[in-house]
């Protein structure tokens, strides 16, 4: 983490986009700011951003290799990875915003409410429905990952289905404010990072939730994951669930 890149890569990605940083987001955007936030953060030198490599772009190609960054969706990333992991180490950069602002645009008026801060925390743990959608790939040695935990600015259009017109809103921008953590998963027992502090040697998937605040179905892919990288292991079953222990 260094909090002198950091700012550094604000400003230049307000340079490249001036009206996204600007007090009002409304306006015309191409790359969102969180993504050209971060991209310059790891990656200064626009040169080596954007580069071609087979059929596919990849989101810097730099001395430590490629780095993509991904907000969510890394389903959409299978092909990439496919092209890329035989012949390059790739860092695959996964923002979670810990503590957030909401801001509230509407779309007619263009007016934006004042911010107010969000009751929900993030978490790394959130990563793991993500992982699971590229869980064949997690074993290549070649394959890094890069928790990068921010504070930020969301703000969203209120054009959702609910009367406040807040629930099933579109996120329109997200803006980081600062780095607070970076986790990076260099092989198997890093995982050991993202497993949360259970006090018992053994646990269930139930278990897991409870720890971790992730729903049940988060806390069983999350053990698939684990499972598959061998980070955990089964080691019986406590009626119907499954028994877990790590094994890093």
């Amino acid at each position: 983490m260094d909090n002198k890149r950091f700012a550094q890569a604000c400003l230049l990605a307000a340079t490249a986009k001036p009206d996204s940083l600007k007090g009002s987001p409304i306006g015309t955007l191409g790359e969102k700011t969180l993504h050209s936030v971060l991209k310059y953060y790891f990656e200064p030198d626009g040169s080596k951003q954007e580069i071609r490599i087979g059929s596919h772009f990849a989101d810097i190609l730099g001395d430590s290799g490629i780095i993509e960054i991904q907000t969510r969706q890394f389903n959409k990333l299978r092909n990439k990875l496919a092209c890329f992991l035989p012949d390059y180490p790739v860092t695959l950069v996964y923002p979670v915003a810990e503590t957030k602002w909401l801001y509230w645009i509407d779309e007619s008026t263009g007016e934006t409410t004042k911010k107010r801060k969000s009751p929900k925390t993030g978490m790394p743990y959130e990563i793991f429905i993500e992982l699971y959608r590229i869980k064949p790939f997690l074993r290549e040695s070649n394959l890094k990952i890069s928790i990068v935990m921010l504070h930020l600015e969301e703000y969203r259009l209120l054009n959702g289905w609910s009367k406040d017109r807040k629930k099933g809103s579109t996120r329109y921008e997200r803006i980081p404010l600062e780095i607070v953590e970076e986790i990076n998963i260099r092989g198997p027992s890093d995982y050991g990072k993202i497993i949360p502090d259970i006090s018992e040697d053994s646990f269930t998937s139930g278990e897991f939730k409870k720890a971790s605040g992730l729903s049940i179905h988060g806390a069983r892919t999350a053990l698939n994951v684990l499972n598959f990288v061998g980070a955990v292991e089964r080691i019986g079953k406590k009626g119907n669930a499954f028994v877990y222990r790590r094994t890093v």
